[in-house]
Formats: structure tokens, C-alpha cells, sequence
């Protein structure tokens, strides 16, 4: 897929994640440095190379490499990026700065979620050298030119999420802390919407509705999600948090101490489907389209209510 221009020297590249278009996005500045938002995996490698190619580009010519979280599907390729980005620096949340460095703690955490599928699904990490990471703060600002990126800490969907924004081009970069945007070449329905991502051992309602909170009088006009593109950012915030507390209602209503995940994902496609008729919408026939977020979803959703539960029982 060719890279698709949003304006004020913004470039899409789909990193065809899942061996699949429309799925996750690496977003290029182009302004007096260039900038890079999302690596995707190191499956994604080829893709990435090939979508800068076609903008006249090579890692060479990369001055900042920005991963919203260290999640594999947005930063496992960031070392082997690297690798070929001599002159560039690594930007990324203070809690995500060390696993860049030493991805083994990473890299195990992901094996207990996806066990042998995980290479299949992501590819290998490789470590960035500790001096060419940098940790950005809350509301740290970055000058690339004519334009000025501003970083905020964003959890909800991660503890180690940061969303950049960028008012030149009236966008907000938001990784997965305002949902994914489900487009219609992704699911092949006529239909496209934003639903949060509930990861497996982080996601927090309540903080989603702090970012939410925090993000809404910020001046954006559009959300680019890495999965997969532009919103709409009244939309994008509504759908994000609406779903986040209908979801955490959900699983705080299926909720048994015994239940297994199997049950829960098996559940889960028929909340979604009941939700898109909610909407208005009519869900394809093959929910299986959403398998990957589906059993996601579940097993974080499993993993913050038997916590909420944890943290209620003990004494105050």
C-alpha cells in the first residue's frame, strides 16, 4: 500500500501487522527533522523500509523515533530500527525506557500471553543502546522545525503510554490510548468504529477516563490511531470512554471466581456484536474478524476485575 498523505507533512505507513492491511500504522513527519511514530513489530520490518522508500527515505534520514508504549505490535521493531537509524534518538515513556534497553522482561511478559505463537506473531527484539533512549515527561515538548510535538502521559490502556500531540497538524499521535479504530478494509464491513483496547495486564477504566478528561481541551482536531488511522476527535473520545466503562460494567456483572477465559472470549463476541446493534450498525456474520482483540480484550479484562476484587477485599 502506498503511503497515504494526511496533511502538513504527515505520511501513514501500514505495517500490514497480522500479515494484514489496514491493521497498525507508522505515522512520518516530515518537517526541518523527521520523525517517526510506531515501529510496529520486527515482522512489520519490511513494510516499515518499504513505506519509507516510497517517500524518498531510509532510516538513515530518521532524527526521532517516537513508540507510544512498548507493546511488540508498536515498539518489538524499535531495536532492529535502530540498528539502521544512526543519527536517530528513541523517545518513549519514562516507565518504558528500561524495557527498550533490556527487552527480556518485555519479551517474557508477552511469551505468558501468547506462549508459542509469539515469534510467529511478532518477530524477535532487539535492545537500544541505554544513550540513545530518551524518556519524555509529562508535557515535555520536542521542536522538530516549524512545528513543535508536545508529550503526554496517558494511561488506561498502559501504565508506560504516552500520546504526542502535534497542533500544526491539528492531530493528536495516540497509540492505543484512545481505542482502535475499526476500518472497513480491516473487518470488510460497511462500518467503521472505535472501541478501546482492554490489554492483558493493564487496562484501568478509571484512568481512561483521567486521559480522556485530560486530553478533551487539548487543540486537536483528529485522532490518529496506530490501529488504523484518523478519527474524528469527538468521536474518538466518546467511544473510548463509553466503551471502557461499558466494558468494565460487563466483566464486573460476567464476573465469577472460577469463570475461564474461554468463556469470557466466547461472551465477549456477543457483547461486541450487541454493542455494534446499539450503535446502529449490523455486524458481519464472521465475528472471527476481531479474534485478535476479542481474546485480548477478555484476558485483560479477566486480569483488572480479579484485581479490583483483590484491592476491594483487603482491609483499609
Amino acid at each position: 500500500m502506498t503511503p497515504i498523505e494526511l496533511g502538513q507533512g504527515v505520511w501513514l505507513i501500514d505495517l500490514f501487522e497480522e500479515d494484514r492491511a489496514w491493521r497498525t500504522g507508522s505515522y512520518i513527519i516530515l518537517d526541518e527533522q523527521v520523525a517517526l511514530i510506531e515501529t510496529g513489530s520486527a515482522r512489520s520490518h519490511p513494510a516499515l523500509l518499504d513505506g519509507l522508500r516510497a517517500l524518498g527515505l531510509t532510516p538513515a534520514d530518521l532524527d526521532y523515533v517516537v513508540v507510544t508504549h512498548v507493546h511488540l505490535d508498536h515498539a518489538g521493531g524499535a531495536g532492529a530500527l535502530m540498528a539502521l537509524a544512526p543519527r536517530a534518538q528513541l523517545l518513549v515513556h519514562p516507565r518504558g525506557a528500561r524495557h527498550m534497553v533490556d527487552p527480556t522482561r518485555l519479551w517474557e511478559g508477552a511469551r505468558a500471553v501468547y506462549g508459542d505463537q509469539l515469534e510467529a506473531l511478532f518477530g524477535s527484539v532487539q535492545p537500544v543502546p541505554a544513550e540513545r533512549v530518551r524518556a519524555m515527561q509529562d508535557g515535555e515538548c520536542l521542536q522538530l522545525g516549524r512545528r513543535q510535538l508536545t508529550f503526554y502521559d496517558a494511561p488506561g490502556h498502559a501504565k508506560h503510554h504516552v500520546v504526542v500531540l502535534d497542533p500544526l497538524a491539528e492531530a493528536l499521535y495516540a497509540g492505543d490510548a484512545l481505542g482502535i479504530r475499526y476500518r472497513s478494509g480491516y473487518t470488510g464491513w460497511p462500518f467503521e468504529w472505535v472501541m478501546p483496547s482492554t490489554s492483558p495486564v493493564d487496562f484501568d477504566p478509571v484512568a481512561v477516563r483521567h486521559t480522556v478528561d485530560k486530553l478533551r481541551p487539548l487543540p486537536f482536531t483528529w485522532v490518529y490511531h496506530t490501529h488504523f488511522g484518523p478519527s474524528p476527535k469527538a468521536e474518538a473520545l466518546a467511544q473510548t470512554l463509553q466503551g471502557a466503562e461499558a466494558l468494565a460494567a460487563w466483566i464486573s456483572r460476567v464476573y465469577r471466581p472460577d469463570v475461564q477465559p474461554r468463556e469470557l472470549i466466547s461472551a465477549l463476541y456477543e457483547w461486541v456484536a450487541a454493542d455494534l446493534r446499539r450503535r446502529g450498525y449490523t455486524p458481519g456474520p464472521d465475528l472471527t474478524v476481531l479474534k485478535t482483540d476479542v481474546v485480548l480484550n477478555a484476558l485483560g479484562l479477566l486480569h483488572y476485575e480479579r484485581q479490583r476484587r483483590l484491592r476491594a477485599a483487603q482491609p483499609s
